[in-house]
């Protein structure tokens, strides 16, 4: 399966578990592909702050993402008044959702650890109903 198709099946997964949890949300065509899509899922619900969600998974221990990437991901983001959410998932764990300030700076991209994800990442439920109540 290439890395493209196996970022749609995450994509996928992530709406699934949006739906189930009774959130609206809706996969970003050609997301990561131009710079009219700067992110994978738009997810909002009645009465809660709307999210852009970028998406990443990795069977290592790190995930790395372009500096551009990201102040991309942030000015789409608040022209449209979404919130920005990062969604990662490592090999044998399930979602977890940081805030971009969890992000280490590491030249010119930003990482994200294992350990950081662990300790820093929320679950689901946790993230989105603490986070959107702000």
């Amino acid at each position: 399966m290439s890395n493209k198709a196996k970022g749609s099946k995450n994509e996928r997964e992530l709406l699934k578990i949006f739906k189930e949890n009774n959130w609206r949300a809706v996969r970003v065509a050609g997301s990561g592909i131009n710079d009219d899509s700067p992110c994978d899922i738009l997810a909002a619900k009645l009465g809660k702050k709307g999210f852009a969600i970028e998406c990443k998974s990795s069977r290592k221990d790190r995930i790395y993402i372009s500096k551009e990437q990201i102040e991309d991901f942030l000015l789409f983001s608040s022209i449209m008044g979404f919130k920005p959410v990062i969604a990662v998932r490592f090999i044998k764990e399930g979602w977890l959702f940081l805030e971009i300030n969890h992000l280490e700076d590491c030249g010119k991209n930003y990482v994200i650890s294992y350990e950081n994800a662990k300790t820093k990442g929320k679950k689901f439920g946790q993230f989105f109903e603490q986070v959107s109540n702000l």
